[in-house]
């Protein structure tokens, strides 16, 4: 959740994310921030790197989490969830990463540890995220299937 505020405050997203200002607000970032702006040896030029990766970064983890982009990929993602068994979980502070036996993998954010114990103590993980998990927790595919 830290990160999404992070990168919705970078962007000056107020609530939801609409991707064409949040195309025009990353192409200001850039041009603002771009290396190639500053002279080597500019103390401003290793900034404008750090910047130039947080401000991209940034903008293709906000893309994926839009709900256009949601909207967009609701299908697959249905499919998945609904279609294959759970290959591999992981838990890293509040995200939960969920990859599937079709090689997609998927982020769930505000899971706690306290939620994640559940879940590997229920006697089915698919039954147990598909009450818990998916419908109630923002998601953004995070790595594509073979």
């Amino acid at each position: 959740m830290k990160r999404i505020n992070e990168y919705k405050k970078l962007f000056g997203v107020v609530n939801e994310i609409d991707l064409k200002s949040l195309k025009t607000t990353y192409r200001d970032l850039v041009k603002e921030w771009h290396p190639d702006k500053f002279q080597d040896g500019d103390a401003l030029k290793e900034e404008a790197e750090l910047n130039s990766r947080r401000i991209i970064d940034g903008y293709h983890f906000l893309i994926s989490i839009a709900p256009e982009t949601i909207a967009a990929n609701l299908e697959e993602y249905t499919s998945t969830i609904n279609e294959v068994g759970i290959d591999y979980l992981q838990h890293k502070g509040l995200v939960l990463e969920i990859t599937y036996l079709d090689g997609n993998t998927y982020e769930y954010f505000g899971i706690d540890k306290k939620m994640y114990m559940k879940m590997l103590n229920s006697g089915n993980l698919n039954r147990f995220a598909k009450r818990n998990i998916y419908i109630k927790h923002l998601y953004r595919k995070s790595k594509r299937g073979e």
